[in-house]
């Protein structure tokens, strides 16, 4: 069998991206936001329950290339004690790994979101955790990801509740 029509096509890189299958459309790479003004002095706005390392991690770097403070906290007792540090301020955003035992998430969660009304709280778990999830939005979360959706939307979420209070309300 002549097989020499495949020296032809593998030059013909126009409708296969970067080598890839044909008629398929090349990977697409979301962009990344753009990182917010310096401002050293201004209060964090965005708590994480998060003991994972790897986790903080990748909270951590992605807070610093746009320019957002996250602090880690480890209880109740500890968030509570940051945000009077702010003053009047309320945090944006609260992250929680639904699986941190030591927040204990489902009972900390409807706890929070009476004493701090207009505070995001989002959390993430793995993705075969169906229930955890259905749990989660009944005590209060307003969004349950998946760890890779967290991971994948960490930058646009990180833009928008680090944000201050003006530039936040004008998007």
């Amino acid at each position: 069998m002549d097989h020499s029509y495949r020296g032809a096509l593998a030059g013909d890189k126009g409708s296969r991206g970067r080598g890839g299958r044909p008629g398929f459309a090349p990977a697409y790479a979301p962009l990344e936001p753009e990182p917010l003004p310096p401002n050293d002095d201004a209060n964090s706005r965005i708590f994480a329950f998060v003991d994972d390392l790897f986790f903080q991690a990748k909270i951590q770097e992605t807070a610093r290339k746009l320019n957002v403070k996250v602090e880690f906290v480890k209880n109740e007792k500890d968030l509570l004690e940051r945000i009077k540090l702010n003053g009047e301020e309320k945090p944006s955003l609260v992250i929680f790994d639904m699986n941190n035992v030591n927040a204990k998430p489902l009972t900390l969660i409807p706890k929070l979101k009476t004493k701090l009304k207009k505070t995001s709280i989002i959390g993430f778990l793995s993705h075969v955790q169906g229930d955890l999830k259905q749990k989660a939005h009944e005590v209060g979360c307003d969004m349950v990801l998946p760890r890779s959706a967290f991971s994948q939307n960490l930058p646009q979420l990180l833009r928008r509740h680090g944000a201050p209070e003006d530039e936040a309300s004008a998007e």
